[in-house]
């Protein structure tokens, strides 16, 4: 179900909110967070969107989705309600904002906030430089970024030296399956030390460089993060960021290496290869793993702090 309501206000927002409510039309109750999502004009709007249902399908929300367009237009804000089938488990509300009052999105985002709920803010595109000095970001609990987007010299670096509790990025999330399947390897025997490793990917990919720091850190030891061919976008190419992992012993070394865009191969001495299904995840999956803790990621602290251990070769 939409509801538009152009040139409008956040009082009439809140009042259609309230009526949709009393009349029945609304399908889900319970909202368990306020996710605060920023867009700029010129994003994919609609992709952005379908992310978010599927996103909070498994955590029941209340969206706003903060659109700025020309700042040098005359002031208008326009809105969109979705609810039912168009928006999930949520209730999406999209805001296009122009004008003077694109500045001041949290005066917009701050009387449609759920009552007594975590607010999440995230920037699916281009995020700011510190986000919790942003306004959006300083009402929020959690902040979720995506390195992806950030100019290649600044990549994830930018988000070590801004770091705050309860900042988190993507590119994070990307790895999440295939650090289980790098730990589950490390559990079985022999349980000798690793002495150092060697983690391969593509130049642009944060996730990557996320990796070889998450490794530095448990290890306790420095890591050589190689350059692979590009696989142009973690969102736009079939790819698992990681495309090869070499962790020595003394006097042997474990390799976990990507066979197609679906299988890793895990090769330990002295056993048979063994083959993992594991495929690149959508953002959609990405986001819902982090909505599903609300606190202070410390791995994701750690993995940064790792990246001061993290040399880098054929870069």
């Amino acid at each position: 179900m939409i509801f538009d309501l152009p040139n409008t206000n956040t009082r009439d927002i809140a009042k259609q909110l309230v009526s949709i409510r009393e009349t029945g039309t609304q399908v889900a109750t319970g909202r368990v967070l306020t996710l605060i999502a920023v867009a700029h004009t010129d994003d994919p709007i609609e992709p952005l969107i379908e992310t978010i249902a599927e996103a909070t399908r498994e955590h029941p929300s209340r969206v706003l989705l903060l659109i700025a367009g020309d700042l040098n237009a005359n002031p208008q804000l326009d809105a969109q309600i979705r609810m039912g089938g168009d928006a999930g488990a949520a209730e999406i509300i999209i805001i296009r904002l122009q004008g003077e009052v694109a500045n001041h999105m949290e005066a917009v985002a701050t009387p449609l906030l759920l009552p007594d709920t975590p607010i999440v803010a995230w920037w699916p595109a281009v995020a700011p430089v510190n986000p919790t000095l942003d306004r959006i970001g300083g009402i929020a609990q959690r902040r979720i970024t995506d390195a992806q987007y950030d100019p290649p010299v600044d990549s994830i670096y930018r988000r070590r030296t801004q770091y705050h509790p309860g900042d988190s990025d993507l590119s994070w999330s990307r790895i999440t399956p295939w650090r289980g399947i790098v730990a589950a390897t490390l559990d079985q025997p022999p349980h000798e030390k690793i002495i150092d490793a060697t983690v391969y990917g593509p130049a642009d990919s944060p996730s990557v460089d996320l990796a070889a720091g998450w490794l530095a850190d448990r290890l306790g030891i420095t890591v050589l993060r190689e350059t692979t061919e590009d696989c142009q976008s973690v969102e736009t190419k079939e790819c698992i960021p990681v495309s090869r992992i070499e962790l020595n012993r003394e006097d042997s070394t474990i390799s976990i290496e990507v066979r197609d865009t679906h299988t890793l191969a895990v090769q330990i001495p002295g056993r048979a290869e063994a083959l993992v299904a594991l495929g690149k995840r959508s953002t959609a999956d990405c986001l819902a793993e982090e909505l599903r803790h609300l606190d202070a990621d410390k791995a994701y602290e750690k993995a940064l702090r790792g990246l001061s251990h993290v040399r880098y070769g054929n870069r």
